[in-house]
């Protein structure tokens, strides 16, 4: 909760220091997760599992020539496959992204964005598998980097890839004739694909 509400402050901060020239945009952005999963250095699953997010964003772009930031609220879905047992994670992610920008004329734009992404489980926190218990962190910190396209100032398809700063769960495996369970880290990484519409 005490880093839900430090997100919340940096965006009031963000919004009462940006200059009056600024152009701020409010949209909805949706897309597509393919997730792989991983156990220490160990993979689980070696084929990509599809999710879902959506939510709200906006954007806002800085008097400097291509500079701007983005922030969305999105509900995120991601799953993984353990022996025959579907792993599904859902959170709330915050991405927060710095963004720089190259006009193609004025119908189109490139984009290249990076930032940290701030996740809160709100599904399942303890799963039981085969092969044992896997238990996901209420909270934890991605980050993302990737580029997009944006078109007619109000539609925008991007692509990236968001990897784990940490873990985002742990499992403890039972393996036959072992006295206690063998904790293992793992985490959720995924190549997205997202479109958004500014109004």
């Amino acid at each position: 909760m005490k880093k839900f509400l430090t997100v919340v402050v940096l965006f009031a901060a963000l919004m009462t220091a940006v200059p009056a020239k600024a152009e701020v945009k409010f949209g909805v952005k949706g897309g597509l997760n393919l997730t792989s999963m991983s156990l220490d250095a160990k993979a689980i699953d070696k084929s990509n599992q599809a999710g879902f997010f959506i939510g709200p964003t906006f954007k806002f772009t800085l008097p400097i020539v291509g500079l701007g930031f983005d922030a969305s609220a999105l509900y995120d879905q991601r799953k993984a496959e353990v022996d025959d047992t579907s792993i599904k994670q859902q959170s709330i992610q915050i991405p927060i992204n710095i963004r720089y920008g190259i006009g193609l004329g004025s119908t189109a734009s490139i984009y290249f964005f990076a930032g940290p992404q701030f996740g809160f489980n709100v599904g399942d926190k303890d799963i039981k598998t085969d092969v044992g218990n896997w238990t996901f962190k209420s909270s934890n910190i991605s980050a993302n980097v990737g580029l997009g396209l944006m078109l007619l100032r109000h539609l925008q398809i991007s692509a990236n890839y968001n990897f784990g700063l940490g873990k985002t769960g742990e499992l403890d495996e039972f393996l036959p004739g072992a006295v206690n369970a063998i904790k293992e880290n793992g985490k959720m990484n995924a190549w997205q694909i997202a479109v958004a519409y500014y109004f």
